[in-house]
């Protein structure tokens, strides 16, 4: 299980980082581009490390209010609620080792 959500969190933060660039690229050239509900969204369902990565590394959405504060924001979330899980399954393992 943990291996596999270690590959999903790879997965979404290495397709996010490079939705980043792919948009700042088409933002250049005046094409399509993706829907800042779409590039926000993939920082919730676990790619914030690479949204993040990506507004560093293209210097893209910087300046957007829901990109520079909501972004911190949605990552420090993800730590605590990662933070909260380790340990409730930490005492939960602790209980068990009791009995």
């Amino acid at each position: 299980m943990t291996e596999v959500l270690l590959y999903y969190l790879t997965a979404i933060n290495v397709v996010t980082f490079f939705l980043y660039g792919i948009d700042k690229w088409k933002a250049k050239r005046g094409s399509w581009r993706i829907s800042e509900a779409t590039l926000l969204g993939l920082a919730v369902i676990g790619g914030s490390i690479g949204a993040w990565l990506g507004m560093k590394i293209w210097h893209h959405k910087t300046m957007h209010k829901k990109f520079k504060y909501g972004l911190p924001l949605i990552l420090l979330a993800q730590i605590a609620l990662i933070a909260y899980i380790i340990s409730r399954l930490e005492l939960e393992r602790k209980t068990f080792e009791w009995i």
